[in-house]
């Protein structure tokens, strides 16, 4: 269910005939004064030539533009692909998330061809890398229910990366964590994609074992029952309106001497139908996409896992399937969370923050150094933000890292205050707190609420945390772009590991 075929990644430098491929990869810019051929493998006669026809061609260098010629002979490739990487200009210098998503976008339009070669431009390790994980990640595909392949076209299974670094001593490592940072990003993708009536509570407790075999974690599974006995009023409340029970998985990675302890907490609901408060039919569809909070954390720590990086990462993934039955949850219902608090029901499609509460508690009663919740948690997030950009908020000392993490790794994430007047708006005439509250500022109302179940830490002071709203960017309903195809993107796993990285490295 969660296998996919992973690119094979390597480099060369030199002769590009000693290295035979499908198709040869160089980029185009767009320039202040039209198109720019970038620096490439190709002799200086054939690039001249080439550049001088690119606007008879058409080619503008915009993003996502991936222009064939026949090959030349000096390519040794059968196909010449000039692919745009945006704006270029002195005030505006080529970036690093612009070559990945220029490599992504390229191996994305030539499935079908089984080697490519990528000559973009590459001066420094980090510029490799950026190459390595963007065509990682365009080398992705979700056929798993189609009755037959025909008319469908592989995904690209070699990448060769042209770079005069091809024999630098560092290039391995970079290009085996590029490969990680793909297989995470795209098994996340697949839990996403699978269909409600295939990834419900139980199925993806399994996805979770299985993806977790031959890695250094523990994997802890609360069925039904043991939820019950333990009080995880949140989980339960949510998941008792469907025939399939809920579950909450713990994947610990626990590494030797750790420098610091990280607690991961995903919204893992398979399916959202708004329970009483039943959604609209339109767009219902999309809400087997309301796991992708679990999918993120739980591929989050086995990214952490894989790269051996010196800290404790524990997911906790809340699961559960919001259906309207007889047995499900109504408005004006109190749940008890565990550790003890109460929250009025005021509306049952406000369920993610009610599993969630159960996760930061139960997270925080093992004093981590941070918790980090990831959720699908509110429309109103795209209200705010669009589709592409996660909201953040919680503790400066958090939100402040993960920002900078999510820049480096070249994803889209903004910080977002958490104002107190907000809070009253939460208050419950029969309980501790209401599930929902003032509309306007909706992302943020949902952050504060959350906020409340965040535990002390052994000083007495509230837990660091932070709260990604990824209801936008965890899920593609437009056309494919850069190295995201349709549906599941798996955003925020590339910020996540980033953001461990830094702590291992502050602490080395």
């Amino acid at each position: 269910m969660v296998k996919n075929t992973e690119v094979k990644l390597s480099a060369i430098a030199g002769d590009l005939k000693k290295s035979p491929s499908g198709a040869l990869v160089i980029g185009v810019a767009q320039g202040t004064d039209g198109p720019v051929l970038l620096a490439n493998p190709l002799t200086a006669k054939a690039a001249e030539a080439l550049a001088e026809s690119l606007v008879l061609l058409g080619i503008t260098g915009a993003a996502d533009q991936a222009h064939r010629l026949p090959g030349l002979p000096e390519a040794g490739a059968e196909v010449l692909v000039l692919a745009g990487v945006g704006k270029v200009s002195a005030s505006q210098p080529l970036t690093e998330e612009a070559l990945r998503r220029a490599a992504g976008s390229a191996v994305r339009q030539l499935a079908g061809v089984t080697t490519v070669s990528l000559a973009l431009p590459t001066s420094t390790l980090g510029e490799v890398a950026a190459v390595a994980e963007g065509a990682a990640m365009g080398a992705y595909s979700y056929t798993e229910h189609r009755s037959t392949k025909e008319g469908l076209k592989d995904p690209v299974k070699n990448v060769v990366i042209v770079t005069d670094l091809a024999a630098d001593k560092g290039l391995k490592p970079v290009l085996e964590r590029a490969a990680l940072i793909g297989k995470a990003v795209n098994a996340t993708r697949t839990l996403v994609n699978q269909p409600p009536s295939h990834l419900y509570p139980e199925s993806f407790a399994e996805a979770a074992k299985e993806l977790s075999k031959g890695l250094p974690v523990k994997v802890t599974v609360w069925d039904e029952k043991r939820l019950e006995k333990e009080g995880f009023g949140g989980i339960l409340g949510v998941g008792k309106g469907s025939t399939r029970q809920p579950r909450l998985v713990k994947v610990e990675y626990s590494p030797a001497k750790a420098a610091a302890k990280v607690a991961l907490v995903g919204k893992g609901i398979t399916f959202d139908t708004g329970g009483i408060s039943i959604k609209p039919a339109l767009g219902m569809g999309d809400m087997k996409s309301d796991m992708a909070g679990a999918a993120v954390v739980l591929n989050t720590v086995l990214a952490i896992a894989g790269l051996g990086l010196p800290v404790k990462t524990t997911a906790w993934l809340c699961i559960a399937e919001n259906m309207p039955s007889g047995a499900a949850q109504r408005p004006a219902d109190v749940l008890t969370i565990f550790g003890g608090k109460t929250v009025e029901v005021l509306n049952t499609d406000a369920e993610g923050r009610l599993v969630m509460a159960d996760g930061i508690v139960a997270a925080g009663q093992e004093f981590p150094d941070t918790i980090i919740d990831v959720a699908t948690l509110t429309g109103a997030q795209l209200i705010a933000l669009g589709d592409r950009t996660a909201g953040v908020m919680g503790s400066d000392s958090v939100t402040g890292p993960l920002k900078a993490a999510a820049d480096r790794a070249g994803e889209l994430v903004w910080p977002m205050p958490l104002p107190e007047e907000l809070r009253p708006s939460l208050d419950s005439q029969v309980a501790d707190i209401a599930n929902i509250g003032e509309r306007h500022g909706g992302m943020m109302t949902a952050a504060v609420f959350l906020r409340e179940f965040v535990g002390k830490g052994k000083d007495g002071e509230q837990i660091p945390w932070a709260h990604i709203d990824i209801a936008g960017p965890s899920f593609n309903n437009g056309s494919p772009y850069g190295y995201n195809h349709k549906q599941g993107t798996g955003c925020t796993v590339r910020t996540l590991v980033a953001y461990v990285e830094d702590i291992a490295a502050k602490s080395a």
